[in-house]
């Protein structure tokens, strides 16, 4: 036993590419669903509805 830390091993850039597109899409669709409130969604009755059925799909109140 050396004393020294084991390296970490680097994650190489091709394997995170997915995340790193996947996390803004993923963060759009939270506060389309759990913020919104209708600012966005108000472009049309099908896009409010459903958004008004994911908060309720998800247990955050919204009314």
């Amino acid at each position: 036993m050396s004393g020294h830390p084991a390296p970490s091993a680097a994650i190489p850039f091709p394997r995170l590419r997915p995340w790193l597109l996947a996390v803004p899409v993923l963060l759009l669709v939270a506060y389309l669903v759990l913020m919104d409130n209708g600012a966005v969604s108000q472009a049309g009755t099908f896009l409010h509805e459903l958004m008004h059925d994911g908060r309720h799909l998800l247990g955050v109140p919204c009314h």
